[in-house]
């Protein structure tokens, strides 16, 4: 993790310099069994790891960001958690930004322990930054928002997703705002002064529509949905073009379906990343 003398340089400032050095795009590591038979990998732990570090392998010098999934690694039992760990510590080493793909949200010393787990220093788990649940309340994530910020890392709270069922929580009123209103409103909070960007940022998906809400949280936006799911550049444009120098497009399979060569996936990744240029 980046330092600046005694001071951890927190995960924002981290997530800018990687993103301008090249460019804003985020790859899924989405080891699923279909994909992993797609690659000709049997659908098991030897497979997975295969996977999981030609993926790694691939984009370590080509891309800010990669994203596991980590309930693809966690379906393999105790030894796929193993390789998600081995994974995380390759990709660090190889120079990537890792945003784990957690969803977590619980309350207490529950929170707490999954925020130890994942953004403290002391842990073999130890990520970027992770995506977490707000909807047992904002204040529920403080355990991963105060664990963050003490080790430089980031999290990513949910909320304007592109799955049907979003709608029913985010687009719920509270008084006179939406719930994902309110919670942009919290992240806004939490960023404000930072520079270049602060660290918490937000999941707003690219098939969302219009988008109604003010995602200008100073903070980045994880934009899942992008490529093979339907989001394409043209609506990240016209979505999110008044806040695009914090725009973190994610792709998974539009990527992966390159492989398992590791030319073809270096490939795929540069032409989305010119893309979005």
């Amino acid at each position: 993790m980046a330092e600046t003398g005694d001071v951890m340089t927190p995960f924002g400032a981290r997530l800018s310099a990687a993103v301008g050095e090249y460019g804003p795009l985020c790859v899924g590591i989405d080891p699923h069994a279909s994909l992993l038979a797609d690659w000709g990998l049997s659908d098991d732990v030897s497979g997975l790891e295969t996977f999981a570090s030609t993926v790694v392998e691939a984009m370590a010098g080509e891309v800010a960001v990669v994203k596991p999934q980590s309930a693809f690694f966690e379906r393999h039992g105790a030894a796929g958690v193993a390789v998600l760990e081995r994974t995380v510590q390759a990709a660090r080493e190889a120079g990537l930004l890792v945003l784990l793909d957690v969803k977590r949200g619980d309350i207490g010393s529950t929170a707490a322990a999954y925020a130890d787990a994942y953004l403290d220093a002391a842990s073999p788990m130890q990520v970027d930054a992770v995506t977490v649940s707000p909807y047992l309340g904002f204040g529920s994530l403080e355990p991963f928002l105060s664990t963050a910020e003490r080790n430089g890392g980031g999290v990513f709270v949910l909320a304007l997703t592109s799955n049907p069922e979003g709608p029913e929580v985010q687009h719920a009123r509270a008084g006179d705002q939406t719930v994902a209103g309110r919670m942009l409103g919290h992240l806004r909070e939490r960023n404000a002064g930072a520079t270049p960007q602060g660290s918490y940022g937000a999941v707003v998906g690219a098939t969302v529509g219009d988008l109604t809400e003010d995602v200008a949280i100073n903070g980045p936006l994880l934009i899942p949905g992008f490529g093979a799911q339907g989001g394409t550049v043209a609506d990240l444009r016209r979505l999110f073009g008044g806040v695009w120098d914090h725009v973190l497009p994610a792709s998974s399979r539009g990527i992966l379906a390159a492989g398992p060569d590791v030319a073809g996936l270096r490939e795929a990744a540069r032409k989305v990343r010119d893309e979005l240029a």
